[in-house]
């Protein structure tokens, strides 16, 4: 139960992110400034763990080895997922980009055939490449329906043009995340533990966050003080507790599937703290009953995929490494 409900109160803070970017967009905040202030606060935060674990030596070593490729993949997995969603905030409310984020499940088993992976069979470890889980895939036909059912709802008030803004880009992050994130766990090898690759993607990321904000700077001006108060507080909640929360359910749990896949799911209430959040402190409507059904569509979909996708093969061995 522990796991679970550390793994709850990540998802809590995790829908800060959708909540205050709503709230900075109302408040005339640019999107500009949500997406770079986020990652520039996150910089001393992380700085602070990873040394207080004494680990930064060895991240720095790290990224001198292949310096291209973690500009590449930090920019692709930092830049392209968190700047399409704090653009998409400006045309849809946070509890819906919430809600459409999860699609990022299917997003990420569309990649596989991407990477090789190493499989543990009777017969020895062999390396092929990846496969869609097609398993998996049905129940993430599930979430899709329940996306589907909220983005009907929002389109009915809203032109085509403020519909596909408030979703490509959503789109468009939930395959970049998944894609930059692998391809430096990849290029790690397991080296480095969560924090330092967090650490190292933020500060390889930080040229593109340098480049946007000198953007905003000469077309937006600069950040108001209550922009620049949220974003700190986004730093925090999200790229900070957030993470540390849930690096910590999966790391109790890290040798039972079954347990690791209730924690996974645990993440899809994100959906619900972004739509409690709105209505108490951005006095957004209330649903309608169909973005109910959605939204609880998405939560159950997500649930059914965990477990899915954490059922192991009969003829091969997952095997899970300490962290």
């Amino acid at each position: 139960m522990k796991p679970i409900l550390i793994g709850i109160a990540a998802a809590f803070f995790f829908a800060f992110t959708f909540v205050l970017n709503a709230s900075m967009e109302a408040t005339g905040g640019s999107w500009i400034w949500s997406a770079s202030l986020r990652y520039l606060f996150m910089i001393p935060f992380l700085l602070l763990i990873v040394a207080a674990r004494k680990n930064l030596q060895p991240l720095l070593l790290e990224m001198k080895k292949a310096p291209k490729q973690w500009l590449l993949w930090s920019f692709v997995g930092f830049g392209l997922f968190y700047a399409p969603l704090c653009f998409a905030a400006a045309y849809s409310p946070g509890w819906l980009i919430a809600g459409t984020w999860q699609i990022t499940i299917l997003s990420g088993s569309l990649l596989a055939p991407f990477f090789l992976t190493t499989v543990y069979t009777k017969n020895g470890p062999l390396l092929e490449r990846g496969k869609i889980p097609y398993r998996s895939m049905l129940m993430s036909s599930i979430v899709l329906l329940g996306i589907m059912l909220l983005q009907i709802e929002h389109a009915r008030d809203i032109s085509l043009g403020v519909f596909l803004l408030g979703f490509i880009p959503v789109l468009l992050a939930s395959f970049a995340y998944p894609l930059g994130n692998r391809k430096m766990m990849a290029l790690c090898s397991g080296r480095l533990d969560a924090y330092q690759r967090v650490l190292g993607m933020t500060l390889a990321s930080l040229p593109f966050w340098l480049l946007l904000s000198l953007y905003g700077l000469l077309t937006e001006g600069a950040p108001s003080a209550s922009q620049t108060w949220q974003s700190l507080l986004v730093a925090l909640s999200s790229g900070v507790i957030a993470t540390v929360l849930f690096f910590q359910a999966t790391d109790y749990v890290r040798n039972d599937l079954k347990k690791l896949a209730s924690v996974e799911a645990t993440q899809s209430m994100e959906v619900i703290f972004a739509l409690a959040g709105e209505i108490l402190f951005l006095s957004v409507a209330f649903p309608s009953p169909l973005s109910w059904i959605g939204i609880l569509t998405v939560v159950g979909g997500m649930i059914l995929h965990s477990i899915a996708s954490n059922c192991p093969d009969p003829n091969t061995v997952k095997v899970m490494s300490n962290p």
